[in-house]
């Protein structure tokens, strides 16, 4: 393949800052990005933001199918040029925040996903994954070094908040590449790093999910005072009743949200289950 500058300039292709376009297409690491998702021939890959298919192209390679998402339609005489060959590739010109999973899923089903996400759509993206996902396997992507460090932060640390505790719930998040700003064209303002989350659904006992995402929601709701305080303003309960829920999970009452481990939170979700909060 051509040199990815060249290809770029060739189809007079102009990047859009506001869909955070950063291309990767060094082989060594491209590769090294598969090798550590674990996509082998038997996977199916979901790429969301396929940008110049250089991810795409080394996905292809090893996986069985690839299904790569891209909001810019303007990349399609690029990609079919650097895709060239590849007859186990599906380019759809989507915007995935707005795919029906359900739908999706039907119609591929069990797979990973694997990307280097555009930034503004990072959280977004992995929620969306976490609440309506059925299927999908494991999420390795490429995202902010910022992001990353929360993705995989421990609790009481200041990394640790809502979307970290939102990924405990289904499986666990590791960091497995750091990446230098150097290694994209154009060059962003920050690292990265590649996260890979492992699914293990069920990790944390059975909790109903709906009612552990409040949970989280009300133990973060505000970071400087304490869970009982949060608890009193986000259920709209008696202090009393805070102060008995904490008791009955084993929790000081002088806790903050960002203490409590995701087992923790899961614990607090049954009891206020339990008592019909």
């Amino acid at each position: 393949m051509q040199d990815l500058r060249s290809v770029l300039t060739k189809h007079g292709f102009q990047f859009k800052k506001q869909f955070g376009q950063n291309f990767i297409s060094d082989k060594n690491l491209l590769d090294s990005i598969v090798t550590a998702s674990g996509v082998d021939e038997n996977t199916v890959v979901v790429e969301i933001g396929c940008g110049a298919g250089t991810l795409t192209r080394a996905l292809a390679e090893r996986a069985k199918k690839v299904y790569a998402f891209d909001v810019d339609t303007a990349l399609q005489p690029v990609l079919a040029e650097t895709l060239a060959g590849l007859d186990n590739v599906e380019v759809l010109f989507r915007d995935f925040t707005k795919v029906n999973l359900k739908e999706l899923e039907n119609e591929i089903g069990e797979y990973m996903v694997v990307a280097n996400l555009p930034y503004y759509v990072t959280t977004p993206l992995v929620t969306k994954l976490l609440e309506e996902s059925e299927k999908v396997q494991g999420i390795s992507v490429m995202v902010q070094e910022e992001v990353a460090e929360r993705f995989a932060a421990k609790e009481d640390t200041p990394e640790y908040g809502a979307i970290t505790a939102a990924i405990a719930l289904k499986g666990t998040a590791k960091i497995v590449k750091r990446v230098s700003r150097n290694m994209f064209y154009p060059r962003p303002n920050v690292d990265s790093a590649v996260v890979k989350i492992t699914f293990e659904r069920g990790r944390l006992g059975e909790v109903d999910a709906a009612a552990y995402r409040r949970t989280v929601k009300c133990a973060f709701l505000n970071r400087r005072k304490t869970l009982e305080n949060n608890l009193v303003n986000y259920f709209k309960i008696d202090r009393a009743t805070a102060k008995d829920v904490l008791m009955l999970t084993g929790i000081d009452e002088k806790a903050r949200g960002e203490t409590l481990s995701p087992q923790k939170l899961a614990d607090l979700t049954k009891v206020l289950q339990d008592k019909g909060i």
